[in-house]
């Protein structure tokens, strides 16, 4: 099958926006977890470092997820390729 010109739109959209969602959970997830020890100071009562890892990673992983889902049926949609939703 030959690749359309919007075909190679479509994936390089698709493309860009998994790397930046990937590069916020490697930040997230590493990044943040790793210097979080060096940050003493209470966030809601905990510590921070608990905060992050109990809290504060969980509900970031969320909201990416739901960028994503909602960014690619956007995309969906203006491309043509979006799925029918049954009743």
């Amino acid at each position: 099958m030959q690749l359309t010109e919007r075909h190679r739109q479509y994936w390089s959209k698709n493309l860009r926006i998994t790397a930046v969602l990937m590069a916020i959970w490697f930040v997230v997830t590493f990044v943040v977890g790793y210097f979080a020890r060096d940050l003493n100071f209470t966030f809601f009562g905990w510590p921070f470092s608990f905060w992050v890892g109990a809290q504060g990673a969980p509900i970031v992983y969320v909201v990416i997820i739901g960028v994503y889902a909602r960014y690619m049926n956007n995309l969906d949609r203006e491309y043509g390729v979006a799925e029918a939703e049954e009743d």
